[in-house]
């Protein structure tokens, strides 16, 4: 029997099946996170002084990369002595892995390693060990943005291993999760032609699919017709889910879908867009390869699920 862990390894490259969701960048990750030992207390600390465990330490939210060959996360090993305030990230073939952060000027990464910008190398590294990334990262950003307590306001601390935190005033005592913020992002389509829309921010010539948080109250598909209604102007009708991806920047999850729209007329929002405009199939196909000239329309590398999704609809995956 081929174990859940050999399936992952190469996600990366692993066909779309029937039964099986295709992974894309930051997910398909190999930790067994073992929440059932989060509250226990004297396993965690059988964890934090075996030998065994290891580490990964971020720097300004920055990664160590080691660069000895080809790229990979440099672990260190927890010397018998796992910080305190190291959280637990899970198993992989029953080690514990945590990480922590080291943020200073000085942070060493490493002989031949080096803190590399997560965006960054996550392409670069293999499928698993980007997964890994965006979870420690997200982890990692939120207790340096949650150290006080949102119900009254006084110092929180550290429980469970690192996946909450307690306000630490008896009278409160309000406990706190991570949070994830689920993002809509969908490819509009119209028969053979499909809408993208930049950005002020964006790099010159870059295109991509609409996005939006989802609110309060709103399913996924309530979200998708409001977003590219409020962004557009435009009606849709059918969504389909395509696929999820974790994007640890800081914490959202991106809820990719393909959308039919119902009416072809573009009224943007200045607000939010720069531009928006309908592409052909073959138009989108030389975008998505970065084909012509530096200036010409572009979309975003195959890191982002923008891409994917395109491709997707490119290549006739989609059943819009």
């Amino acid at each position: 029997m081929v174990s859940w862990r050999a399936l992952y390894r190469d996600c990366g490259r692993m066909p779309v099946s029937p039964v099986m969701e295709p992974i894309y960048t930051f997910a398909g990750s190999p930790i067994d996170r073992a929440g059932q030992y989060r509250g226990d207390a004297a396993w965690m600390d059988a964890r934090r002084t075996d030998p065994a465990s290891r580490i990964l330490c971020l720097n300004d939210l920055k990664a160590p990369i080691d660069l000895n060959g080809s790229p990979r996360l440099a672990w260190r090993d927890s010397g018998a002595s796992v910080p305190s305030d190291a959280l637990f990230l899970g198993l992989i073939e029953g080690v514990a892995h945590f990480a922590a952060d080291v943020t200073a000027p000085d942070a060493d990464a490493g002989p031949g390693c080096k803190w590399i910008d997560v965006r960054s190398i996550a392409p670069s590294i293999a499928a698993g060990e980007a997964a890994i990334l965006a979870q420690a990262r997200s982890m990692l950003d939120w207790h340096a943005r949650h150290r006080f307590c949102a119900v009254c306001g006084r110092p929180s601390r550290v429980e469970s291993a690192g996946w909450s935190r307690r306000c630490g005033d008896a009278g409160c005592n309000a406990q706190h999760f991570p949070r994830t913020d689920p993002v809509t992002i969908m490819m509009v389509v119209q028969g053979d032609r499909c809408l993208l829309g930049r950005q002020p921010r964006f790099p010159p010539g870059n295109y991509s699919a609409l996005a939006g948080f989802v609110e309060p109250g709103e399913t996924i598909e309530e979200a998708v017709r409001r977003e590219v209604l409020e962004e557009a102007g435009l009606k849709v009708g059918r969504v389909l889910y395509h696929a999820s991806q974790p994007w640890p920047f800081p914490s959202s999850l991106m809820i990719g879908c393909h959308a039919e729209a119902l009416s072809s007329d573009i009224v943007i929002d200045p607000d939010e867009l720069e531009d928006a405009r309908w592409f052909s199939r073959v138009e989108a196909r030389a975008m998505l390869t970065r084909a012509g000239t530096p200036e010409a329309p572009r979309l975003p590398p195959p890191l982002a699920i923008a891409h994917q999704l395109a491709k997707a609809w490119i290549e006739g995956r989609t059943a819009l």
